[in-house]
């Protein structure tokens, strides 16, 4: 199976913990090299954030485990990137 190289996640979670301590947690990951975590929505009881991640081989359960333990879900996974090198993404007419 190819490796996953960048991982787009839309993740509700609760107001506590916070983006910072979710950032941490998932850089503290070994599959992981780099986190850029987005507020997208804020709720009286949650938010909801982006989360754009990066390593050479990321073990998509091991994320999902962290975002679980901190009271998240995975709302849904919205763009991955696999194999050698990171395609970038072209614009086509129907863009």
């Amino acid at each position: 199976m190819a490796k996953i190289r960048r991982i787009v996640l839309d993740i509700m979670k609760p107001l506590e913990p916070s983006v910072i301590t979710y950032s941490s947690e998932l850089a503290d990951l070994d599959c992981i090299e780099g986190v850029n975590l987005s507020m997208v929505e804020i709720d009286h009881e949650v938010e909801n954030i982006k989360a754009t991640l990066e390593g050479s081989n990321i073990e998509y359960e091991k994320v999902e485990d962290v975002i679980d333990r901190l009271g998240g879900s995975v709302h849904s996974v919205d763009k991955v990137l696999c194999g050698k090198a990171i395609v970038k993404e072209l614009t086509t007419p129907q863009d």
